[in-house]
């Protein structure tokens, strides 16, 4: 991260990840993607990844990126979406702009690892494991 080898914050860190999943939570396609998740839980997980990313300690104890969605058809444009509501986060917890732009140059690092161009490109994390498809609920069904 460019950030002149300065740790950002790990308050802000943490207000930036509780704003985004507030916003998350509260949206009607993307909650869905995280029905049966705890919200704490998830942010709290966030921001020990973000806080490792940016050169802070490492205590994040979950699976990386690529492990942690195999189950989820993600889309470009969840992931944009996904992306405007993290940018909205950033924006509204005044994050200084050096960490905005760092913190989106992270996000979008992981795009190739989390998009999916067809559900057949998922699997599951273990055997039993479901796959997740959230239809955009603006769309109606055919």
């Amino acid at each position: 991260m460019d950030l002149h080898g300065r740790l950002p914050d790990p308050g802000v860190i943490r207000r930036v990840n509780e704003r985004f999943y507030e916003l998350v939570f509260d949206h009607p396609w993307l909650s869905r993607f995280f029905e049966g998740v705890d919200q704490e839980h998830i942010t709290s997980q966030q921001t020990d990844f973000m806080t490792g990313a940016f050169g802070g300690p490492r205590n994040f104890s979950g699976r990386p990126p690529s492990h942690a969605h195999p189950h989820l058809f993600i889309t470009d444009e969840v992931f944009d979406l996904r992306r405007d509501l993290l940018t909205r986060a950033l924006a509204e917890t005044q994050a200084p702009e050096e960490l905005r732009e760092a913190w989106l140059r992270v996000d979008e690092a992981f795009r190739a690892a989390i998009v999916k161009g067809s559900v057949s490109e998922c699997s599951g994390r273990w055997r039993n494991d479901r796959i997740v498809v959230v239809p955009d609920p603006r769309r109606r069904s055919a």
